[in-house]
């Protein structure tokens, strides 16, 4: 009986394995899932971005190195990297500032926090633009006393740097947030106990322990704030050679009919996409050996999970 039953089982396997393995009848719906991933990729991936550098390229490498000669597009590539570079670093710091107090503390206000920090996710870009012309504007709620002070914040490099911290600054804290939820505190109050104070305890680590996850999130927030359009175009007012970041170029330089301009100045922000995915697929490569290693050192091989300690 117990030969008949297992022949039975065997026979059974066999069948499942012959329906869904790498040779079974399941083959050709596979190929044609795979075949049609790969045409959505093709189609709406690699062929417009094949085509933005068809296009910058159409009169030749000379018309297209030519293009960044232009005041404006200097102007614009500088005004993209000095907004970058404060806003970045300001949400690296809020981010790990806010996700260390998410994951690793209980206090009142804590729900009402992380919806502040997903809230950017839910309000449209053109919308937070807005509300800085409704507080910031000659008209606005504070516009009457900045003008009295000759503080001029829309229209203006510091309107630009608001409206983007505003929209990039839930990528660093959301990147952080479920790792420092993961690995928990007992690391933290292991060093507590042996005499190390807050700061130590920070640098030394919980501040290693979640590099990788922050430069994650400092990529994607990069990246984010050099491509932002919406919040930054209704803020800056399109003033050539003064508040035009790179969107904003590729825009005036497209509704001009200045195509190798217009798609020239889109390559170079393409390149920045590819550079930030090549980066990002190194920096999840490095994260993924690291918690191995990690993984290595807590649990030694052959080692049975229920005798660790």
């Amino acid at each position: 009986m117990a030969g008949n039953t297992s022949t039975l089982h065997g026979r059974a396997a066999k069948a499942v394995a012959g329906k869904s393995g790498p040779h079974g009848s399941n083959t050709p719906l596979r190929y044609l899932l795979i075949g049609i991933a790969l045409a959505f990729l093709l189609l709406f991936l690699f062929m417009p971005l094949a085509s933005i550098f068809a296009e910058a390229f159409r009169k030749g490498a000379g018309a297209y190195f030519e293009s960044f000669d232009d005041p404006a597009a200097i102007h614009a590539i500088k005004l993209t990297l000095i907004v970058a570079a404060i806003s970045v670093p300001l949400n690296a710091v809020f981010g790990l500032a806010g996700s260390w107090a998410i994951a690793k503390y209980e206090f009142k206000g804590k729900s009402f926090l992380t919806t502040l920090i997903d809230l950017p996710f839910a309000v449209s870009p053109v919308i937070a633009g807005l509300i800085y012309i409704l507080m910031f504007g000659a008209h606005g709620w504070f516009g009457p006393w900045l003008n009295q002070h000759d503080i001029q914040i829309v229209f203006a490099v510091p309107g630009i740097v608001l409206a983007t911290l505003f929209v990039t600054f839930p990528f660093v804290a959301r990147e952080l947030i479920p790792v420092m939820q993961a690995q928990g505190n007992d690391e933290e109050y292991a060093a507590l106990t042996l005499g190390a104070s807050g700061w130590q305890t920070f640098r030394l680590v919980t501040l290693p322990n979640v590099k990788w996850p922050l430069f994650y999130g400092v990529i994607l927030c990069n990246a984010r704030a050099m491509g932002e359009f919406g919040a930054v175009s209704v803020v800056s007012g399109h003033i050539r050679e003064m508040t035009n970041t790179m969107p904003l170029h590729v825009e005036i330089l497209y509704n001009e009919y200045n195509f190798v301009a217009a798609f020239a100045t889109a390559s170079a922000l393409a390149l920045v996409a590819l550079f930030t995915l090549a980066l990002k697929s190194f920096i999840e490569w490095r994260a993924a050996s690291a918690q191995k290693f990690r993984e290595g050192e807590r649990l030694p091989d052959n080692t049975p999970l229920h005798q660790t300690s």
